[in-house]
């Protein structure tokens, strides 16, 4: 391990999942590290009747569709709708989706759920019509081994990688490019992270190997939280779609590309860090709590 002098003290600020890949997210005051990263974490998606995911890319209005978590039961809300209602262990059919280069066993929702998730996005032709699937907890994805340097690091339906790590201080500065820009300040949510740390530089998570907590009243000799940073995340249009309206805007992205190029994906704009998770499997993350992060030496 790292000498100490090597460490860098940090707070983890701020929780965040996305039980429905690419929809609205929930701010957790507390939540538990699973393998897969966080508890309830992108568990389901929205694909097409060839089992494709969709997101935002194509259907910006799925930004409007809010989940929250409560009484044992997903519930999902959207403007003009009645609120959705399945239970958290509820699995229908089986079927097979794709995430990526992915194909993986799931379970279709149901009649209901499709038919709430199409009254409400109204898929245009060649994308609908929609079902809503859930991850299959017995199903072992894996992140790309040549970012994990050949580490098996499970994750669900995220894009690729458990947790998405985020200093508040990197989203402060672009938003003082945006707004010297002329343009509004953009909310923490355009960028999707699981996890926003405060007290340190912007960027610092470009250069971090590790970062651990310890949640108070956990025995001391048992694991820490362990996530190994292992990519920076390249951006594509998602940041450029107004959460609040579901409409694309086009304001953060011309801003990054003129600041952030990442030469090992080609050039790519990247903000924030893709994490796996390494040890601490049952540990609990509360906003506030303090962590320490390990620079690449």
């Amino acid at each position: 391990m790292p000498g100490h002098e090597w460490t860098r003290r940090c707070r983890c600020k701020r929780f965040g999942i996305y039980p429905v890949k690419s929809c609205a997210g929930v701010r957790l005051r507390s939540v538990e590290l699973l393998e897969t990263g966080l508890e309830w974490d992108r568990t389901w998606m929205v694909v097409d009747e060839d089992g494709e995911f969709v997101s935002q890319r194509e259907l910006p209005r799925m930004a409007l569709i809010r989940p929250r978590l409560r009484l044992g039961r997903l519930e999902l809300s959207a403007p003009g709708m009645l609120t959705l209602h399945l239970a958290l262990d509820a699995a229908e059919a089986r079927c097979r989706v794709r995430a990526w280069d992915d194909v993986v066993d799931a379970y279709d929702m149901g009649e209901l759920a499709a038919q709430w998730v199409n009254d409400f996005l109204q898929p245009p032709t060649g994308v609908g019509p929609l079902r809503l699937a859930r991850f299959d907890p017995d199903q072992r994805r894996l992140s790309p081994l040549h970012w994990t340097g050949g580490i098996e690091a499970c994750t669900t339906f995220s894009d690729g990688f458990a947790l998405l790590v985020l200093s508040r201080a990197v989203l402060d500065e672009l938003n003082c490019r945006l707004v010297l820009q002329g343009a509004a300040p953009a909310g923490v949510e355009r960028f999707r992270p699981n996890l926003v740390v405060g007290g340190v530089p912007a960027h610092a998570e470009d250069g971090w190997q590790r970062l651990e907590w310890h949640a108070e009243g956990v025995p001391a000799q048992a694991p820490a939280a362990h996530l190994d940073l292992v990519k920076p995340c390249s951006r594509c249009r998602i940041p450029d779609v107004d959460p609040q309206r579901g409409v694309p805007d086009d304001v953060v992205s011309p801003v990054l590309r003129t600041c952030r190029h990442h030469e090992r994906l080609r050039g790519a704009a990247t903000f924030g860090t893709n994490a796996i998770v390494r040890a601490g499997v049952g540990q609990m993350g509360h906003e506030g709590m303090r962590g320490l992060a390990w620079p690449h030496r």
